[in-house]
């Protein structure tokens, strides 16, 4: 039962930390003082094979803790091993157990004072060298590796923007970057645990040797030579148990942080790279040099010379060997002054610079908040314009200052703005009180142009009790974005992701690819209408109705300016549910007769047929038209022009730059069912305030698809 809630391996831990504790306050018996004693060797030992063992420095990510709780055990069997000594040193060397007896006879022939100069030597090689190096390498590894996350975070953002990696791959690299991070802040501060245990080490060697001598005299009637040579011989002995295992663990730690990412151990890195044959020739030469001179022994260098002089012949070989075996072509020189495609081009469609002051935003440990919204902001644009719209890139622009930013379609910027990305935007959208009293930063929304301030966060509350919108740097940017790709899906649409709706479709529905496509129309010819549709503002999210609209639409021809007419006189209904809901009246405009035959037969473009509006007739037109959608205010419903087919699509160029609000429709686009209210006649008099057109009066005027009869259409309408 208690094994059900409560895993055995979440409890060695604690029980471990326990262990330590009792070994501080508990005295234990000499015998079971030597296996810690074994146990805490052979641990620190285990430590270093693992830390030689590992291809790189995370795969031994724990270190850090373990160290600690290395540290920790040695430290205990100090103070356990101290008590021994004192209580029952008095007795002889088998007082403190076998394993301190066998240090402080064997190692060091039962002499203390031999003891206690190769303790010194021990301590100097641990604390001054190795202990010392380890730590400054881990300060210096832990200022690079944090000094450079942001850098790193933003190459993983610009690979998963490229499309270099996937988003698991890209989460995967996140995480280790920042474990990286972690792991060499941890060994600048772990290194301390190593230097802290050598003094501890020195300090409860002294206080040993003290005591014991004033045991030994005092309390066990011992003389002074017989107190030093007990006492002092079982503290150095003690001391060097505990300066060995102390000594494995730095070099362990050394290791570590000294390590290069490489795909084999230690070992056989090091192997590897000792094995080039050219290494030993020399030192065969200088050792055989050395021994030739009389003065040397001969007998030592001559045959070092001789050994490294069959290293390199047994290397040389087996390098000959290697080479014939496998023929590996070798790669042309590099040429510096070759430049390559990759070098110069950008891949990327859509790419978002930073300046230096806005790295953070796409920071890893800070949540990486603009990544977020752009790759929101991307499936919120492919959703609208029914393709998939290709990745973005983020990255940084040392071109920009540190709060700008730019957002570049296919190499040429469409947008930019100066941010500051430590304060909150407070946009007035016409909500705003006029004695609001906020204080802040003037300035104007990127996106729609509305007057707002830059506020302090903690301001925030404040501006919206007093009707702002508030909104931070990340969102400012992917809103700016949004609008701008919004106005320009044609620019996002490739022959790649027409080929993904039709392989899309044809799984659904197969035959009805198979009547368009590869014949009569090749994947170009359908790519040039989707971008046509998309340029009138013709979603294609619904690719169905739209293919089946061009099915019928190429039995009566497959020129393109002719199958756009037909297209949009099938889809005319589509059209029309954009800009009115179902069952209400459609606010149209209408051109005076004369106006428009004025247009249809004055002008035309020589290469396509199509009537050109003169310059003055234009700007007034275009004038009045935004004069009208400018009065019905920015919540109104967006109106139609209603034109003859052949004026549509000069008019519609027209209205695109003077008047976005009002879209333009030939009167072969209007369902005959839809109602509509006409508010204004350009070039004639006004109408009525509401008229409907009747199925009775569309068909008496020669129906929506006549291209002569507009003008007892506009009378119609008028009546």
């Amino acid at each position: 039962m208690f094994r059900r809630y409560v895993s055995p391996s979440a409890l060695a831990l604690p029980t471990g930390i326990l262990m330590l504790i009792v070994l501080m306050i508990v005295p234990i018996p000499a015998v079971l003082l030597d296996v810690f004693f074994v146990l805490n060797i052979a641990l620190s030992v285990a430590i270093l094979m693992a830390a030689m063992n590992a291809a790189k420095p995370l795969d031994f990510s724990s270190f850090p803790s373990v160290l600690l709780f290395a540290t920790l055990l040695r430290l205990s069997l100090n103070v356990a091993s101290t008590r021994v000594v004192l209580v029952n040193g008095h007795t002889g060397g088998a007082a403190a157990g076998h394993v301190i007896e066998s240090f402080g006879e064997f190692l060091i022939g039962g002499n203390f004072a031999v003891g206690l100069f190769v303790f010194m030597i021990l301590m100097i090689i641990n604390l001054v060298v190795v202990t010392k190096g380890a730590g400054r390498v881990s300060e210096v590894s832990a200022r690079f590796t944090l000094d450079a996350l942001p850098g790193k975070q933003m190459a993983i953002d610009a690979d998963l923007a490229a499309g270099l990696l996937k988003a698991e791959e890209a989460k995967a690299r996140r995480v280790e970057v920042a474990t990286e991070a972690d792991f060499y802040g941890s060994m600048d501060g772990a290194s301390k645990f190593v230097k802290g245990d050598a003094i501890a080490a020195l300090l409860i060697l002294g206080v040993n040797i003290l005591a014991g001598f004033c045991l030994g005299m005092i309390s066990h009637g011992l003389t002074a030579q017989e107190a030093a040579q007990r006492y002092i011989t079982l503290a150095v002995g003690d001391a060097l148990v505990a300066q060995v295992p102390s000594l494995l663990l730095s070099i362990a730690a050394a290791v570590i942080v000294t390590r290069v990412s490489d795909s084999r151990d230690l070992a056989g890195q090091i192997g590897g790279q000792f094995a080039n044959p050219a290494t030993w020739l020399p030192v065969a030469v200088i050792l055989g040099a050395i021994g030739a001179i009389p003065a040397m022994p001969q007998i030592v260098f001559l045959p070092a010379a001789a050994l490294a002089a069959w290293l390199w012949w047994t290397l040389r070989k087996r390098a000959e060997r290697l080479k014939t075996a496998v023929v590996v072509e070798d790669a042309p020189p590099v040429d510096p002054q070759r430049i390559t495609l990759e070098d110069v081009s950008d891949h990327t469609l859509v790419t978002i610079e930073l300046g230096y002051g806005l790295v953070h935003l796409v920071d890893e440990k800070r949540g990486s908040p603009l990544v977020a919204r752009v790759t929101g902001v991307r499936k919120q644009l492919s959703q609208a314009f029914g393709f998939i719209v290709p990745q973005f890139r983020v990255r940084d622009s040392l071109e920009l200052a540190p709060g700008d930013y730019r957002i570049v379609l296919g190499g040429v910027a469409i947008g930019a703005a100066t941010i500051r990305p430590d304060r909150i935007l407070a946009i007035d959208a016409g909500e705003a009180r006029a004695d609001h009293g906020l204080r802040g930063e003037p300035t104007r929304d990127p996106s729609f142009g509305c007057p707002a301030l830059w506020i302090e966060p903690a301001a925030r509350d404040h501006a919206i009790a007093e009707g702002f919108l508030t909104v931070d740097a990340g969102t400012v940017i992917a809103t700016h974005l949004n609008q701008l790709l919004g106005e320009r899906p044609q620019a996002l649409l490739g022959p790649d992701e027409v080929r993904a709706i039709i392989d899309g479709v044809r799984e659904r529905a197969g035959g009805l690819v198979e009547t368009i496509h590869p014949n009569p129309l090749s994947l170009g010819a359908l790519t040039r209408l989707f971008l046509a549709l998309l340029e009138d503002g013709i979603s294609i999210a619904h690719p169905l109705p739209i293919l089946a609209a061009i099915g019928r639409a190429v039995l009566q021809t497959t020129e393109h300016e002719r199958m756009i007419d037909l297209l949009r006189a099938d889809l005319g209904g589509m059209i029309v549910a954009r800009a009115c809901p179902p069952n209400e009246r459609l606010p149209v405009l209408t051109l005076d007769a004369g106006l428009e035959q004025m247009i249809v037969q004055g002008l035309q473009d020589p290469t396509t047929g199509q009537p050109v509006i003169e310059p003055d007739l234009a700007r007034s037109i275009g004038e009045r038209i935004a004069m009208i959608v400018a009065e019905r205010g920015p919540g109104a419903p967006p109106i139609a022009l209603i034109v003859q087919p052949r004026a549509r699509r000069a008019l519609a160029a027209l209205m695109r730059v003077r008047a976005p609000g009002c879209i333009v429709l030939s009167i072969a686009e209007l369902p005959p069912t839809q109602p509509i209210e006409v508010l204004d006649v350009i070039g004639g008099e006004p109408p009525p305030p509401v008229a409907q057109l009747t199925d009775q009066s569309r068909a008496t005027h020669g129906g929506p698809t006549s291209d002569d009869h507009l003008e007892p259409y506009a009378e119609g309408l008028a009546a």
